[in-house]
Order: C-alpha cells, then structure tokens, then sequence
C-alpha cells in the first residue's frame, strides 16, 4: 500500500493540492500548510497529479 507524505516545512501553502485533489489533500487550519484530509487515504491519479504539479514538490507518494 502507497503512502503520501507531505514536507510541510518546504510547502509553501499554494493550495494547488487542495484544488486537484479536495477528498485527499486540506489547508491546516492556520491555512498556511496542506495535510491529509484522513489518515491513511487512497493513492488515486488525482493524488499523484498534485504530486507532479506541487511547485514546491513537497508532496511523496511511495511505499
């Protein structure tokens, strides 16, 4: 099972996540940094999509 990690000290907080990928990816609640909506969620294409277009590349999705 794939897992998804985000460095939120490199996120810059651009929401370009957020805006591909609602069910996966929120802003904390600062509004500052991205996190994950639920624990453990799916690595779907829409997760591996905001993965590529993350500018900061913050986001890992691995094993």
């Amino acid at each position: 099972m794939a897992e998804i990690a985000i460095d939120t000290y490199r996120c810059s907080g651009c929401g370009t996540c957020v805006e591909m990928c609602p069910e996966v990816f929120r802003m904390d609640s600062m509004g500052e940094k991205a996190e994950l909506v639920t624990v453990a969620p799916a690595v779907t294409d829409a997760v591996w999509q905001a993965a590529a277009f993350c500018p900061e590349k913050c986001i890992k999705v691995g094993e």
